[in-house]
């Protein structure tokens, strides 16, 4: 049983958080799984996946700012009333006005940023909590939307649509796919392969630690390569003139950036620190009033991104855009992994969360499940989620998760009390 237990901790990863990131993992496979056989395959099919990602990377966009909110431990409710304001006045300035689409974008994020300090003023150097001043963004920006536009539907140009409906471009010799997104796939597997051996050196470099065997790597490294090129075929194999979305390349970006961000910089540690204990977190010097202004100014960016793709994807801005979003982009991140009194949760257990929502709510769509059942469907899954994060920190009953990840957990140091133990294992 023990060499059972360390062959998956190596396998998998030893802390806390790598285990519940693996077995949301192993619940999006699980529901793939089952879409896959409920609808005879149409799941993983190159259409439906180049559609999924279309669809859904605006809500994963929002997830990763909203990520930061949560972990800092607010809430912000007025994302979607946010993104239909930008990209209405987006829309606007680039039809009526005359303004190139790329200054369009940029005009957008200048919005979106003034919106943020707004709000983030509010939250951190008035004392006004989030969940009220988001609010009241809410009521304000959606009103602001159509008094904007005049309840009307803004088209937008071609050239504007390619951040939200565009895809990698073909090039180079016929070879069946499109070969841009074949070099994406390539250059996904380089850099899996490079991190596997970059762990393992340092690993060899670490005082008293012994690397695991080179076999657990090359299994680890031929799993994850297998899905990327079964995935990377998908995507590069289907109809003429789609390949991997430009959305998803703008999703995959912000993954990275904020992933180091949180992790490796001071700034990301703050956030952290914030959330878990905020007095703590002054008393060590954390500025908290500038953490608390750039996680809600870093949202309604974010936001304003998100709202640009959704306009770009369907071709004009109507009074309608925004409508429920912040409850996905909320959703994403508890499903995800954060902890709902904050301090805890990871940009990658967001991404997943948010496509955990999103194959969900495609696959009903698939077997024709009417809205509203999509609705009550979605909201069983997020309570059920949230409640076993709870019960499995919290209460210390038993749940299905721990049940399942117990088995990748690293092994408490026997020489620690249960008190320290608890305090020890990374979050």
């Amino acid at each position: 049983m023990n060499a059972f237990r360390e062959l998956q901790r190596n396998l998998f990863g030893g802390s806390t958080s790598n285990a519940r990131q693996f077995g949301m993992i192993f619940t999006l496979v699980a529901i793939i799984l089952f879409f896959q056989v409920r609808t005879d395959g149409l799941t993983l099919t190159s259409g439906n996946l180049i559609a999924l990602i279309s669809q859904y990377a605006y809500i994963s966009v929002l997830s990763v700012g909203m990520l930061m909110v949560i972990v800092a431990g607010h809430i912000d409710l007025s994302v979607g009333s946010v993104a239909a304001f930008t990209g209405i006045v987006v829309a606007k300035a680039i039809t009526e006005h005359d303004v190139p689409w790329p200054l369009g974008i940029l005009l957008g994020l200048v919005v979106g940023a003034l919106i943020g300090a707004w709000q983030g003023f509010w939250v951190a150097y008035v004392g006004v909590p989030a969940f009220i001043v988001t609010l009241a963004g809410m009521l304000l920006f959606r009103g602001a939307n159509q008094y904007v536009g005049n309840a009307d539907t803004v088209p937008v140009p071609e050239g504007f649509r390619k951040i939200g409906a565009g895809f990698l471009p073909e090039w180079g010799p016929d070879t069946g796919y499109n070969n841009s997104t074949l070099l994406l796939g390539l250059i996904v597997c380089l850099a899996i392969i490079g991190r596997e051996m970059r762990a393992r050196q340092v690993r060899r470099q670490m005082e008293g630690t012994q690397p695991f065997p080179l076999w657990i790597s090359f299994v680890r490294i031929a799993v994850i390569l297998a899905v990327v090129v079964f995935f990377t075929l998908q995507f590069g194999g289907g109809r003429v003139g789609t390949s991997f979305p430009i959305s998803g390349i703008i999703l995959g970006v912000l993954a990275l950036v904020y992933s180091f961000y949180t992790r490796n910089t001071p700034g990301g540690r703050y956030i952290y620190a914030v959330g878990g204990n905020s007095r703590a977190a002054e008393l060590s010097g954390v500025k908290l009033r500038r953490v608390n202004f750039f996680v809600m100014m870093n949202m309604s960016v974010l936001a304003a991104l998100a709202g640009m793709i959704f306009v770009a994807r369907s071709a004009a801005s109507g009074p309608g855009d925004g409508l429920g979003w912040e409850l996905d982009a909320i959703a994403a991140v508890f499903i995800g992994g954060a902890a709902v009194s904050g301090g805890l949760g990871t940009v990658s257990g967001s991404i997943v969360g948010g496509l955990v929502m999103a194959v969900l709510s495609n696959g009903l769509q698939l077997i024709g499940t009417g809205s509203d059942m999509v609705q009550i469907i979605k909201g069983l899954f997020l309570l059920a989620a949230v409640a076993l994060d709870v019960y499995n920190k919290n209460q210390g009953r038993f749940s299905v998760i721990d049940a399942l990840t117990r088995p990748l957990r690293r092994d408490p140091d026997p020489g620690l009390p249960k008190e320290a133990e608890k305090v020890s294992t990374p979050g």
